[in-house]
């Protein structure tokens, strides 16, 4: 009896192993088949997004240089690429961190306020994207939508402050590929000015900046003070 209590347990446990295998074999196949199904970039649903006209950054007290250390995406999407997957897809050429690095770096450069280097920038912005793209489609229109907060931060004295920045825009869905492209990517050129636009001329940075900034030291010599005349000695008589 003990043994064929053995046996039968054995039995089950090999039937119980065959159907754990089988389910993650079915859980893979279906895997791989989504991801066969996914869309593809390729050049006719890739877009360029770049700004259409640069940011004019606000002025501040002094003169001053910004260096953009980092562009770190928060997202967490896992295809921050993939803007819209219906339609066979539209994709970006770029990463949402490269074009946000090279939009704010370009705004920085045009007004003359981006640093040489990082040793000589009076402030270092550190950028983390939350989003960049589409919204959640109504099925009428497109809302884009990108979101972002820039650590800024004064190297002199190692103290930051966050500031937080977002552009959204609306167009309305297209029946051709074509025109969809072309709303999708004027879609997210706007919202990504605007994003751009309220923090570079925003209240907020020049909060920051004006609570963070360190002025240089006065490098004028003080005025010497004239020594004062020698008391002339009494003559005796």
């Amino acid at each position: 009896m003990a043994q064929r209590g053995i046996t039968e347990a054995k039995m089950v446990s090999h039937r119980t192993a065959r159907v754990q295998a089988g389910v993650l074999l079915a859980c893979g196949l279906m895997a791989l088949n989504v991801r066969a199904n996914d869309p593809k970039p390729t050049p006719d649903n890739t877009i360029h997004v770049e700004l259409s006209e640069l940011v004019k950054p606000q002025s501040f007290a002094r003169a001053l240089k910004f260096w953009v250390a980092d562009v770190t995406d928060r997202s967490g999407n896992a295809q921050p690429m993939l803007v819209l997957k219906a339609r066979n897809g539209i994709f970006l050429d770029r990463t949402p961190a490269e074009i946000t690095k090279e939009g704010l770096t370009n705004c920085l450069k045009s007004a003359d306020m981006l640093a040489v280097d990082r040793d000589s920038a009076d402030f270092i912005l550190t950028v983390y994207l939350f989003r960049f793209g589409l919204r959640d489609s109504s099925g009428m229109d497109y809302f884009g939508k990108v979101e972002l907060a820039v650590m800024v931060k004064n190297p002199k004295t190692g103290k930051s402050q966050q500031v937080a920045a977002a552009g959204t825009s609306i167009a309305n869905v297209a029946l051709r590929k074509k025109n969809l492209q072309k709303n999708v990517l004027e879609n997210i050129n706007t919202a990504f000015g605007d994003a751009l636009r309220n923090l570079l001329r925003g209240e907020k940075l020049r909060d920051a900046v004006t609570a963070l900034d360190v002025p240089a030291a006065d490098k004028t010599p003080a005025a010497r003070t004239a020594p004062a005349a020698a008391e002339t000695p009494a003559v005796q008589e």
